[in-house]
């Protein structure tokens, strides 16, 4: 019933917005032929209902029994359209505004801001903003779509780490590094699959994932266990465990069903020959030299995420070796626990953000949504002596795209 009731408030919100934001629509074309105004408004009003209906209808359908690649394009899509159109009434909100604010001050206060700089050009003020707030939302909407061309676009970033206190044989050390892989959201193996060969064809000396393997069931990866089989380098390939992979976001038949589900994520993992690090480390050595490898459960200083991870565990005996890299999946941890606590741990690496799968990145620039919920969200930060990187994840999950922020493979030397 809440679910029911939620649903229609989000429609007479989608609704409201169509009017409003069709009020600009009408006010930019105002003097444009009547044919154009016919095609534009039936084609704005054509999908705007067609979205509200589809809402509408959705808790009286078996959504969930369409084909996973038509749900999730078509969830995308919704919230692609509705997200573009409240940035176009932002715009339009301001202008309004505007003009409240002008019949509130008066006389004098309003031929001060009621000046039209616009009007030389011809456009006045209220065309210029909803112009310009419909060219935002229409841009957004434009990058929704674009961004589902860039899902299987991996970027492949070098990164040179250096630690004065790096035993003199591990310098050199090339690590891959990757994370989130998602399987569940895949419907593309040839695409998946060139992402591993690039994997391989970087001939690291060991590769690291941390974690999100899957959605939320065991049966997501077992279509593409054979790519990610091929995963091999002379140290081994080494795993910790995501939010995503304990099946936390699923309803199950039963609380065994879900444990034999986290057991069968396990043993596949095994059976790719993976080895799995649930709060423990291991030694990696090479010419007779040894550094600590360590691995943890989950661990979110966020609301909702599990901490399953005992750092406290996986550190004990680990003490004893000169340098020590950490892989666990939430890099809320590192601020949280891993520096307070444990500032002999000289690399974290982690994923988990995503970077939102949505930002810009250019070399002076670099910004997401999600940098406001998570202090550290993409790429290298540095700490004194500790260094933290966040894989901006393999996979994508929600939003089948990537605008701005590329699924990533990194490739990481010590020095």
């Amino acid at each position: 019933m809440r679910r029911f009731t939620g649903s229609w408030i989000l429609i007479i919100v989608m609704l409201l917005i169509d009017l409003y934001v069709f009020q600009a629509l009408k006010l930019v074309l105002q003097s444009v032929s009547p044919k154009i105004k016919i095609f534009v408004f039936g084609a704005y009003w054509t999908l705007s209902v067609g979205a509200i209906v589809l809402l509408a209808i959705l808790p009286f359908i078996n959504f969930e029994s369409w084909p996973k690649s038509l749900r999730t394009y078509t969830l995308a899509i919704l919230i692609g359209m509705f997200l573009s159109k409240a940035i176009t009434a932002i715009f339009l909100l301001v202008d309004d505004l505007r003009r409240v604010l002008q019949w509130l001050g008066g006389r004098l206060f309003y031929q001060y801001i009621h000046k039209e700089p616009f009007k030389a050009a011809g456009i006045s003020r209220s065309v210029f903003l909803s112009w310009i707030g419909l060219a935002a939302g229409g841009s957004l909407m434009s990058a929704f779509i674009w961004g589902f061309t860039n899902k299987y676009n991996y970027q492949l970033k070098k990164v040179k780490l250096q630690f004065p206190n790096l035993p003199p044989a591990f310098s050199g050390l090339k690590i891959i590094h990757i994370s989130d892989i998602h399987s569940g959201s895949f419907n593309d193996r040839s695409a998946v699959a060139r992402g591993v060969k690039t994997i391989l064809d970087q001939q690291a000396d060991i590769i690291l994932f941390t974690g999100d393997i899957v959605n939320d069931h065991t049966a997501e990866m077992v279509p593409y266990k054979d790519i990610f089989s091929r995963l091999q380098a002379p140290m081994g390939v080494f795993s910790t465990l995501g939010n995503h992979d304990y099946g936390e976001y699923r309803r199950w038949e039963s609380e065994e069903a879900k444990a034999k589900n986290l057991e069968d994520l396990k043993t596949l993992q095994k059976e790719m020959g993976w080895r799995l690090l649930m709060n423990e480390h291991v030694v990696l050595e090479k010419d007779g030299q040894e550094i600590a490898l360590i691995g943890v459960e989950n661990w979110g200083a966020k609301a909702n995420f599990p901490r399953y991870g005992k750092l406290d565990e996986a550190y004990a005996g680990a003490e004893k070796y000169a340098f020590k890299i950490l892989m666990t999946h939430d890099p809320s941890h590192w601020d949280a626990q891993v520096r307070p606590e444990y500032s002999d741990i000289d690399l974290t690496l982690s994923g988990h953000t995503h970077g939102m799968q949505f930002g810009v990145e250019i070399p002076w620039f670099k910004w997401s949504p999600v940098q406001y919920v998570y202090k550290q969200w993409a790429g290298l930060y540095e700490e004194a002596n500790q260094k933290l990187y966040i894989n901006r994840g393999y996979g994508f999950i929600g939003y089948p795209g990537r605008v701005g922020i590329l699924p990533e493979i990194t490739v990481i030397e010590l020095a």
